[in-house]
């Protein structure tokens, strides 16, 4: 296999595996053509209190991020298929009930349904992902990070596009239950796609050793638990973006508007740049060594904002922390996603996956309560601590193993996906 051939493997990808991406940028379309609107929508539209609207938002939260595991177990044990195809079919029935709902009791019901759905196909698609991302690097010497990074720039560029889908449809005059039947139509293509294209034979896990595979048993993993609480860093503090960003935009400018310029920055970086940065750090480094620069550049994110110039540049903190924040996350994502692999036997893939979101999202809830506490105290002190986060992370990162990296040409077989 020639260099120039090896070069060019994350884009020469097998059906499966574009099956896969595909997926994540249509369910990531879908998904925020509606979300970025649901707040204004039970507001505005519905008339309810703001502690109301929180609620019904973290109720969501919960019953995906949270669920995640859930989704994971049933993916090992039954296949993907069945559990993508079900969380399908469960996101179409969320979203038409949504736009019909028009009381407390039926918001929460469609919102929850909706989140349960994520929370089946997102951790069996990623499982998916992450095994096929394995078999290619065997296969074709192409590192894993790199299929994973191909995959993770679909998903920001459906987070891109959703919202523009959802704003042309509210400027249309569809209101927001267009939104809502427009994201059941994306799903309704998802759900037909894989229905018949995607694999049959379902993984089973036996009978006897299910007992094994459980939540607390995969986290009795010491490596697997370090990367869990590693990522968990990473994940509390690229959630600042929606907490202690917002404090810094308004500081420097007196309002928020311009905070969907800085969200649209961010997923730009990460369509144009994760392709490119993960070829070459695949290439350099080893995963665990991307893990820990990827936490660093996170950390520094936080440290250069009391550092950046303010006055006419008010923005330039704040720009500099999204831009550091991505940089980081697009350097430790694929190379976290790929360890997932090397720490745990492949009949737990799917749970492992599940509960890597489900604890770090766990961290999410409880260090965000404790993190919005400082963002009164003066700014130094809140920055210093933020990125205190990731550095710990990063110091946890460390006692990881290394992780695997690009087999020679000599150990690549026939590509079997």
């Amino acid at each position: 296999m020639t260099t120039a051939t090896r070069d060019t493997g994350a884009l020469a990808l097998k059906p499966y595996i574009r099956l896969l991406t595909t997926t994540q940028f249509a369910f990531n379309t879908g998904f925020y053509a509606v979300l970025p609107y649901l707040a204004a929508h039970l507001g505005d539209g519905l008339g309810m209190a703001g502690w109301l609207v929180g609620l019904v938002l973290g109720l969501r939260t919960f019953s995906q991020q949270g669920l995640f595991v859930v989704g994971g177990a049933l993916t090992d044990r039954y296949g993907p298929r069945p559990v993508v195809l079900t969380g399908c079919a469960l996101r179409i029935a969320g979203f038409c009930w949504l736009a019909q709902a028009g009381s407390t009791p039926t918001v929460i019901g469609a919102v929850l349904l909706i989140g349960f759905a994520a929370a089946l196909f997102s951790p069996a698609v990623e499982s998916e992902t992450a095994r096929a991302a394995v078999a290619h690097e065997h296969a074709s010497g192409t590192p894993r990070a790199q299929v994973l990074a191909v995959f993770s720039a679909a998903g920001q560029a459906g987070a891109f596009i959703g919202p523009l889908l959802g704003s042309l449809l509210l400027l249309l005059g569809g209101g927001f239950r267009s939104a809502c039947l427009a994201g059941a139509v994306v799903f309704v293509g998802v759900l037909v796609g894989h229905a018949r294209l995607m694999p049959r034979g379902p993984r089973r896990v036996p009978a006897a050793a299910a007992g094994a595979r459980t939540p607390l048993g995969i986290l009795s993993d010491r490596p697997f638990l370090v990367l869990c609480l590693a990522y968990s860093c990473y994940l509390l503090s690229y959630n600042q973006l929606y907490l202690a960003l917002p404090v810094e935009v308004e500081r420097a400018t007196g309002s928020q508007g311009a905070l969907g310029g800085l969200f649209a920055l961010s997923s730009l970086l990460v369509v144009v740049a994760q392709l490119p940065l993960t070829r070459w750090s695949a290439r350099r480094i080893a995963p665990r060594t991307a893990l820990i620069a990827g936490l660093a550049v996170v950390a520094a994110g936080f440290a250069a904002v009391p550092l950046a110039p303010g006055g006419p540049a008010g923005l330039l903190p704040g720009a500099t922390l999204v831009v550091l924040l991505t940089l980081g996350q697009m350097l430790l994502v694929p190379a976290a996603r790929g360890l997932v692999p090397d720490l745990v036997d492949d009949r737990r893939l799917g749970l492992a996956t599940g509960a890597l979101s489900s604890v770090s999202g766990l961290a999410v809830l409880v260090g965000s309560a404790a993190t919005g506490t400082l963002l009164d105290t003066p700014g130094p002190v809140l920055w210093a601590v933020l990125a205190a986060v990731p550095l710990a992370g990063a110091g946890l990162a460390l006692t990881l193993p290394s992780g695997r990296g690009a087999p020679s040409p000599a150990d690549a077989g026939t590509d079997q996906l």
